[in-house]
């Protein structure tokens, strides 16, 4: 069974074959050789879209959850402890505190 990724790759291998047939081909009646290129690039391009959003790692759309989880946890104040540390300490990782 095909992946999605292998699905999309076919169907622009498809699209641009049929491009190709019809730029080798005599011009039809009433510009229609022309729109139907024009479609296909379009076709091609989104197609090629699909392709590259598809290649969005599993890692990425997690990450895209930002810090829901810790400030369900910690609360918004932790953030505002970080970014006072950070302002402070002119960027990195704030030291650990010894007691």
């Amino acid at each position: 069974m095909p992946t999605e990724r292998q699905s999309l790759q076919a169907l622009k291998n498809i699209i641009a074959e049929v491009d190709l047939i019809l730029e080798t081909t005599p011009n039809l009646p009433q510009n229609r050789t022309g729109r139907s290129r024009e479609l296909l690039r379009s076709a091609l391009v989104l197609t090629d879209d699909l392709l590259k959003q598809d290649r969005m790692s599993p890692a990425a759309i997690l990450g895209s959850k930002g810090g829901t989880a810790t400030a369900e946890k910690l609360g918004s104040d932790h953030f505002r402890k970080l970014a006072a540390k950070r302002k402070t300490k002119a960027g990195g990782r704030p030291k650990k505190e010894r007691n």
